[in-house]
């Protein structure tokens, strides 16, 4: 169920003592090949930690090896200290693996502006346990060795008919867009060159990571990476691998979403009728991102007037007085007036599904957030991020 299940891959996770709980926190996925492809999405935030700016260079020519992640530090605003211990950190990696250091991905999750001696050797002790545990059948091992407050890891496995794609992410808390708090690795073996797979990366990510917004707080950290080993031999369409990524890659946002810090309620905001995606996007992340709607959710209050109020801030066109609201299949709203009691909407499960219907074209888009909870604040305001 995770990135070794494709043919041509190893992996594994071992406990360097990055974590104070002595579980695992450094992992390795290496590709076999026969192709030695990679691909990657990086969070858009300016403010980049030392392990994004070195991939952002390693994977200008496509080529990746391995990619070695550690949870228990974010190595990020670590000055050249930090950049160093990532440089080291793919050195070390290269030499044991007989590859280029440049052909070395790195990643780090957890704790911002920290970092020494002390965690650099553990980083590269951890790295080096990791290379000589790797295994086909370590998958499962890497996904538990890059959590940090999740509470489950996340995996998942799209098989078609000769080749499959397999993927491991963590993230709980500062899940924003562009990308989220999330490391995510996904791995195929099916045949394909690096400009399809950079194509089919950039399009799955649009539809899936960056449509998850429940904080509204973008991390420094963020990387989706795809390594394709070829070894089924088997070439699929473009379009066809395409949906079996985004496939995968929404089982994931799922599981981030739904593993959210705090949080009591998954909320999955669809957004109908729109003239154009990117309005039904806007439309969908300003629901997403209004903390009064949030709150209301955690309430099992069915406070359709504040979607609207919502909505009513974007640049989309519609008619705020021509807009459908529905709440766990209920109309609550129609035509931008009251329809049905708010007492018949149950919000008591943990799934909250709000359809807004902008009646104006024919385009949507599904934005993935949560409830904001007294236990979100609580974790967020105990634990340093």
């Amino acid at each position: 169920m995770s990135v070794t299940a494709p043919q041509g891959f190893e992996a594994a996770g071992v406990a360097a003592g990055l974590k104070s709980t002595g579980k695992p926190d450094v992992a390795v996925v290496v590709n076999r090949g026969p192709r030695k492809v990679g691909a990657a999405v990086f969070t858009s935030n300016r403010a980049k930690a030392n392990p994004i700016i070195w991939s952002q260079q390693v994977i200008l020519d496509r080529t990746v090896e391995a990619i070695v992640l550690n949870s228990g530090g974010a190595n990020c605003f670590t000055g050249s200290f930090g950049f160093q211990t990532t440089h080291q950190t793919a050195e070390k990696a290269a030499e044991l693996l007989g590859v280029a250091a440049g052909d070395i991905l790195v990643c780090s999750t957890g704790l911002i502006g920290t970092g020494d001696e002390a965690f650099r050797a553990k980083v590269l002790d951890g790295t080096e346990q990791a290379i000589a545990a790797l295994s086909a059948d370590g998958g499962d091992d890497a996904a538990h060795a890059i959590m940090t407050t999740d509470s489950v890891a996340k995996t998942a496995l799209v098989e078609r008919e000769g080749w499959s794609i397999g993927g491991m992410a963590k993230g709980a808390g500062m899940l924003a867009p562009g990308l989220a708090t999330m490391l995510v690795v996904i791995t195929t073996d099916a045949d394909l060159e690096a400009i399809e797979a950079d194509t089919a990366l950039r399009a799955a990510t649009g539809k899936t990571f960056d449509r998850l917004d429940s904080d509204g707080c973008m991390s420094t950290n963020d990387q989706v990476t795809l390594l394709v080993s070829g070894a089924s031999g088997v070439k699929p369409d473009l379009e066809e691998f395409t949906a079996a990524l985004t496939e995968l890659s929404d089982q994931l946002a799922a599981q981030l979403q739904g593993d959210a810090e705090g949080a009591s309620h998954d909320i999955t905001i669809r957004v109908a009728n729109a003239v154009t995606e990117q309005d039904a996007v806007e439309v969908g992340r300003s629901v997403a991102r209004n903390n009064l709607f949030k709150a209301a959710i955690f309430g099992n209050d069915p406070n359709w007037g504040r979607v609207l109020a919502a909505i009513g801030t974007t640049s989309a066109q519609f008619d705020p007085y021509d807009v459908d609201v529905w709440m766990n299949g209920v109309r609550v709203c129609s035509k931008g007036g009251p329809d049905r009691p708010r007492e018949d909407v149950d919000l008591a499960p943990r799934a909250t599904d709000l359809l807004i219907d902008l009646q104006v074209g024919d385009a949507e888009a599904t934005i993935r957030t949560n409830d904001l909870t007294h236990d979100y604040v609580h974790e967020n305001s105990a634990y340093s991020s």
